[in-house]
């Protein structure tokens, strides 16, 4: 047995070799007959040379339909919105192509060597910088969403829009902001007791200005000199712009030229006529900077349809909070009678869009998909019965109120009020 065995491990080692020896010399034989019979059944334009370098990357024209979806005044094409289409997205970061906009008078072209950042008003010393100057101060970088107030506003209407999930509510976005931190200019500046308010004007045709409590800027607001890494883009605020985590986004001033410490806010335009809600007992709600918790269900979501094969759906959508962090998505496909917790993706940050995720089973079946946030300060988002009785129907801002999409027995998808 034991010259058999030592017999067979010197057949099985010479034919190891043998076949070894054999491989090396015929499979690469083998492989390129096969790459040429592959490369010749290819299309013709599979078998050209690609395109050459290019000095900045664009998106496949086959993605050409993802799109920032525009709604802007005929009379006046400088005023209105873009929505980013969240629908289309996947992760957290929003491309800075496809962040949302709202501009007052277009886009206004800035030269940034000629362009000025000044403060004054109640401080020691009035103090002036150039974006070169900026540049050379220490910088921070913080992603964090901005939302327009306005987002989402077709909710107050009686009748359920039918827009996809991103043209309704996209006039939310999330970014990396870098830039200089507020508070070291304001310090440089010397601030005067009685400062309570900082008036932020923009150098667009409107010159729009906009008040905003001192204890916010001295906090966590960022001169932002760059988003996602690149300078920013003119639509969001080239070259300078003002970004206060988890605020409206109307007080993220793009453009911007002054910031003038008073004792008392500006009272304009916007701060008054806009930007306020009537409520149910004749009063305005102003200067209600806090973005509250809300979330977003992207997929599935109105315009898509389910496959005619039920099974495992995954469903996903954004949460986000200016009070903090996202502690919790919960989904219900039952119009809310039931819920489940969804998987929240890291990283969870703070005043930032958080991803949620759930596979679901649809066998076919009617259903009535929603999602809820609650952040770490414990607030819960509303339903939207709740969000009516506390605010009325003759608001137009901060509408927050759970989203609903009916799975009718078809796969088809449709907005619903589930009241």
């Amino acid at each position: 047995m034991a010259k058999k065995l030592v017999k067979s491990r010197r057949q099985f080692l010479q034919t190891t070799a043998l076949g070894s020896a054999f491989a090396s010399f015929s499979l690469p034989l083998i492989a390129a007959q096969k790459a040429a019979d592959f490369t010749a059944n290819l299309p013709e334009s599979m078998r050209q040379a690609g395109k050459p370098f290019s000095n900045y990357g664009q998106p496949s024209p086959y993605e050409k339909d993802i799109i920032r979806w525009i709604a802007a005044n005929q009379d006046m094409p400088g005023n209105g919105v873009s929505w980013s289409p969240l629908h289309e997205l996947q992760g957290t970061i929003t491309p800075n192509g496809l962040h949302y906009e709202r501009h007052h008078n277009g886009v206004p072209d800035i030269d940034p060597a000629t362009h000025q950042l000044l403060i004054d008003g109640l401080v020691e010393q009035p103090l002036s910088f150039s974006i070169e100057t900026l540049k050379r101060y220490p910088q921070t970088s913080r992603i964090c969403f901005i939302e327009c107030g306005g987002n989402s506003n077709s909710g107050w209407r009686n009748i359920p829009i039918q827009s996809s999930a991103g043209y309704a509510h996209g006039l939310v976005s999330n970014a990396e902001w870098t830039g200089v931190p507020l508070s070291y200019l304001l310090q440089e500046a010397g601030i005067k007791p009685e400062a309570k308010w900082v008036i932020a004007e923009a150098a667009d045709g409107a010159s729009l200005n906009i008040s905003i409590p001192i204890e916010k800027l001295l906090d966590d607001a960022i001169l932002a000199l760059y988003q996602n890494g690149e300078r920013l883009r003119p639509e969001n605020g080239y070259p300078l712009r003002l970004v206060l985590p988890g605020w409206e986004g109307i007080v993220n001033v793009k453009w911007l030229r002054q910031l003038r410490l008073t004792d008392t806010p500006v009272m304009s335009r916007d701060e008054t006529a806009q930007y306020t809600d009537l409520m149910p007992d004749g009063s305005a709600r102003q200067f209600s900077f806090i973005m509250d918790a809300k979330s977003l269900i992207t997929s599935p979501s109105l315009g898509m349809h389910l496959s005619d094969n039920p099974g495992i759906y995954q469903v996903t959508g954004l949460a986000w909070s200016g009070r903090g962090k996202i502690t919790r998505v919960e989904v219900s496909d039952d119009s809310g009678e039931s819920w489940l917790d969804a998987e929240l993706q890291e990283p969870i940050l703070d005043k930032a869009f958080t991803r949620f995720n759930l596979p679901w089973q649809w066998q076919g079946q009617y259903a009535v998909l929603q999602s809820r946030a609650t952040d770490d300060s414990g607030y819960v988002q509303p339903s939207r019965e709740a969000l009516v009785a506390n605010r009325g129907t003759d608001g137009f801002f901060h509408y927050n109120a759970i989203v609903s999409w009916e799975v009718t027995e078809e796969g088809d998808i449709n907005h619903v009020y589930p009241f």
